[in-house]
């Protein structure tokens, strides 16, 4: 059991998407996508520029994955596909890759990683979908922009001071015993599921 950390810059529920019963994270960090296993803990925390370094905004167990034809096709993940007309769940939806086999090309559903005027995005069509793999939780807390303080013990553990923090990409190499003191502290919040709202749904009309 591995445990990956991120700094989750941008929050608007999009990614990762923890709506309708299940935290998806099915665009941006294509890195952990696709090495994250079944069992393995994907956690973001806040950003500093957002004042929100240390604070969690999310922890989930990874408990599926599946490629993004199926996650299209999946009767589970209709509602994550965006309705930009319609609440701010809906439009933000995650479920927006498509592999069009007759054109041997990545479709991109109108959505919140499209240019403004609907049309596909080609830098984000071309980081989301450099790993063809959803990761997809029905075990998460999501917190949003109300997400506790890590606890300092998080953030100079032990003799080698190892800290949840991370700069640039992501972190995975922490010690088992730092894993297993995270993941209970993360159970003796005694939270589950959708907790609060997107830090940045704040700046969103």
């Amino acid at each position: 059991m591995k445990l990956y950390s991120y700094v989750v810059a941008r929050d608007y529920g999009f990614a990762p998407n923890p709506f309708f019963g299940v935290c998806t994270l099915a665009t941006c960090k294509p890195r952990i996508r696709s090495v994250a296993q079944i069992d393995d803990w994907v956690v973001g925390t806040g950003s500093k520029k957002r004042k929100r370094e240390n604070h969690l905004v999310y922890a989930m167990r990874v408990t599926g994955a599946m490629p993004f034809n199926q996650y299209w096709t999946d009767p589970r993940f209709q509602t994550k596909k965006p309705n930009l007309r319609g609440s701010k769940k809906q439009a933000f939806g995650d479920n927006i890759y498509v592999w069009e086999a007759h054109t041997k090309k990545w479709s991109q559903v109108n959505s919140h990683h499209s240019l403004t005027d609907g049309s596909v995005n080609e830098s984000n069509l071309v980081a989301d979908t450099k790993t063809d793999r959803v990761l997809v939780s029905d075990d998460f807390v999501y917190w949003g922009g109300q997400g506790p303080r890590l606890p300092q013990k998080f953030l100079d553990y032990g003799p080698q001071r190892v800290t949840l923090r991370v700069g640039r990409n992501h972190k995975n190499d922490f010690p088992p015993g730092f894993v297993q003191d995270f993941i209970a502290w993360i159970r003796s919040l005694n939270e589950k599921g959708y907790v609060g709202e997107p830090l940045d749904w704040r700046r969103t009309p």
